[in-house]
């Protein structure tokens, strides 16, 4: 440790907590720790639509969303993910834990274009479902022997993840090669 941290460390003051000081003092992190990630899944994905499947009478429906993710290193391709939204009056205070459970269909939109060379495999989406670690991701992994881009999804924790996955492939034409890293 150096000096400065020493410094900084010995003028910490240790306020002790009580039950109503502490449980405010996580509701003000989690609501700043939501916001934060709702920011961030609003840069990469779109949502296009949502249906209700159960009626809540307190609080939000539960539903299934459909959003759109444009891949942000290959123009052209689009990534269609649908997933059940936890509603009631956990899923509106974002205290809800999403299901798992996901579906992808990665599309050409429009003349593919590559912005940078690829790895072979990379996270490309990443969005929190829960306060408590549960995120959903897509890995594009390249399949240059057949010049396609393979999509993945699923839900991880900090401990476990969920073996429930989507996967789906984007043929790319013969006449645009995959620039590899």
């Amino acid at each position: 440790m150096t000096h400065h941290n020493q410094w900084l460390a010995a003028r910490v003051v240790r306020v002790p907590l009580s039950g109503a000081r502490a449980a405010a003092l996580l509701c003000t992190w989690i609501l700043l720790s939501g916001m934060a990630s709702a920011s961030a899944a609003d840069a990469s994905g779109e949502l296009l639509g949502e249906v209700n499947t159960a009626f809540k009478l307190i609080g939000p429906d539960h539903k299934i969303i459909v959003e759109v993710y444009d891949d942000p290193k290959v123009e052209g391709i689009s990534c269609y993910v649908s997933r059940a939204k936890t509603g009631g009056v956990s899923g509106a205070l974002g205290l809800a834990e999403d299901k798992a459970e996901a579906s992808i269909a990665c599309r050409q939109v429009g003349a593919i274009a590559f912005k940078a060379s690829l790895p072979k495999q990379e996270v490309v989406f990443d969005e929190k479902l829960s306060l408590l670690f549960k995120k959903l991701r897509i890995v594009r992994i390249v399949d240059a022997k057949r010049n396609a881009l393979v999509y993945l999804t699923y839900s991880d924790r900090l401990i476990d993840g969920s073996p429930k996955n989507s996967v789906t492939a984007v043929a790319v034409p013969a006449t645009t090669p995959i620039p590899l890293r």
